[in-house]
């Protein structure tokens, strides 16, 4: 596991050596290169993964947490796999570094010591929301505690637990395009 996610930051970091301008191709090509590493067990361990984290969410809004959860990392895997467009567009060379420097920071402030592969679907998932897509990790409409949702106002995307959530250790909302919604 731990050279599996060295050997993606070592990549990803190449992309954007000696001026070269990554495009949205060349990321796809080597997040399906480590897509393509997650194997049905990795899946169901990351399936338990958010289920075990879902226990401390207040009981009304746990199902949709965990299916949130699901669809906007796990099925993100699926997706990458059978993606087969092509993203010519350039990747901005500054926030791209700066999203694969904060994803090795959580690699080696703790999750290098996880047995699974659950941090690489988070990651391999944000980077493809945030830098192919260019759409916020959580997809719009994703559901907060108090009613609150991930939106689309005027060509912006909003998230109504960005800010509280910008320092916690190992959350990739840091490196999201979504703004902080205002409520």
């Amino acid at each position: 596991m731990t050279d599996e996610y060295l050997e993606m930051y070592a990549e990803l970091s190449n992309l954007i050596i000696d001026d070269n301008i990554p495009t949205g191709s060349d990321v796809l090509e080597i997040l399906k290169k480590y897509s393509s590493t997650i194997s049905v067990f990795d899946m169901m361990d990351f399936t338990s993964h958010v289920i075990e984290e879902n226990k401390y969410v207040q009981e009304s809004y746990r199902e949709d947490s965990q299916k949130s959860y699901i669809e906007s990392f796990l099925f993100r895997i699926k997706d990458i796999l059978n993606d087969n467009n092509n993203y010519p567009q350039n990747i901005d060379r500054e926030s791209f570094g700066e999203a694969v420097e904060v994803l090795k920071t959580h690699y080696e402030t703790g999750i290098q010591e996880t047995k699974t592969k659950a941090p690489l679907i988070f990651e391999i998932a944000s980077i493809y929301a945030t830098f192919i897509l260019r759409e916020p990790i959580h997809p719009v409409g994703t559901p907060f505690p108090g009613s609150l949702k991930v939106k689309k106002e005027n060509g912006e995307f909003l998230c109504p637990v960005k800010e509280a959530n910008i320092d916690t250790p190992n959350a990739v909302c840091n490196i999201c395009l979504a703004e902080q919604l205002e409520f």
